[in-house]
């Protein structure tokens, strides 16, 4: 019995075609194992997501002693995250269908949970490392107020709406399928100069903004607990004593280096999530975009997709 070959897009609707770039139509439909390999794997990355999440929100929104300025904002990239999760069952429906199930409906809500969430949790752990930073060089009156962390949060959402809101209403940009045709994301593969003066706009704002701040402000705490250990060796060693710290402050001594580990950790986890997705998009928008298999692109989405939620573990 002959094999039936397949092209990519083979049962998406007529009407949904005209979103799908050419270029992905041109190879051959990926073997239904593989399909079927990533809605199984997705329905166990849901349920462990929207479970550690949905227990770090009740927690920390329940528990009084939880409730501090500076965990509200664990408590938004928590939200950020059960909401990127929120759109997996669209991915794994489409997965088990081999194909688009929802058509253009699915898709724009699939790229808007993934806009928003995105860009709100990468805004978020920029506004969490600004807070550690207040908070660890100027520990008297440098933590921000509740009032204060309120306003910020709903700055953070605001910031995530322009690059969501004019996508979806095609205003400027467009989500689009991309890869398998079972996941959507903005438009990065038109050749139209409104499509690359986007990607260029959403590289820098959504990538390049918070990275260089979360980068700068974890540096700085990483520098002043080098600058306040030494300045206490230095006393100690005029004053001919081993250590000027008493067990309380070894204590905290040991809580501040963690905090440095957990700083340059943040900002690794963040540049492993964006940079791969973010260099093909650049590449695709202003390079050779027809280099890409429909494999390689649903590695660095679904790279993006997952190592984000990591940040809030830390």
């Amino acid at each position: 019995m002959s094999q039936v070959f397949r092209m990519n897009g083979w049962n998406t609707p007529s009407e949904y075609l005209e979103y799908v770039h050419p270029h992905w139509l041109k190879y051959e439909a990926p073997n239904p194992f593989m399909h079927h390999m990533l809605g199984v794997l997705y329905v166990i990355f849901m349920f462990g997501s929207l479970i550690g999440n949905g227990v770090v929100i009740y927690i920390f929104s329940s528990c009084k002693s939880l409730r501090t300025p500076g965990n509200f904002l664990v408590v938004n990239l928590a939200i950020c995250d059960f909401i990127m999760m929120l759109k997996t069952p669209i991915f794994i429906s489409n997965s088990f269908n081999e194909g688009p199930l929802y058509g253009r409906l699915g898709c724009e809500i699939f790229g808007i949970m993934g806009s928003i969430s995105g860009i709100g949790a990468a805004v978020t752990n920029t506004a969490i490392s600004f807070d550690r930073y207040r908070t660890i060089t100027n520990p008297f009156d440098g933590k921000l107020t509740q009032g204060k962390v309120l306003m910020l949060i709903l700055a953070i959402w605001i910031y995530a709406l322009p690059f969501t809101i004019l996508p979806a209403m095609e205003v400027w940009g467009r989500f689009v399928p991309e890869g398998y045709l079972t996941s959507c994301t903005f438009d990065y593969m038109g050749d139209t100069p409104a499509i690359k003066a986007f990607v260029a706009c959403i590289f820098v704002y959504s990538y390049c903004i918070p990275m260089s701040m979360t980068a700068f402000f974890y540096s700085k705490i990483v520098g002043h607990v080098r600058d306040h250990e030494n300045l206490l060796r230095e006393q100690a060693k005029k004053m001919n004593v081993e250590s000027l710290r008493s067990n309380k402050d070894l204590a905290q001594q040991s809580a501040e280096i963690r905090i440095a580990k957990v700083a340059i950790g943040i900002v690794v986890l963040f540049l492993l999530s964006w940079t791969p997705y973010a260099i093909c998009a650049l590449i695709s928008a202003f390079g050779n975009s027809y280099s890409y298999h429909d494999d390689s692109i649903e590695l660095p989405s679904e790279n993006e997709s997952n190592t984000t939620q990591k940040t809030q573990n830390t």
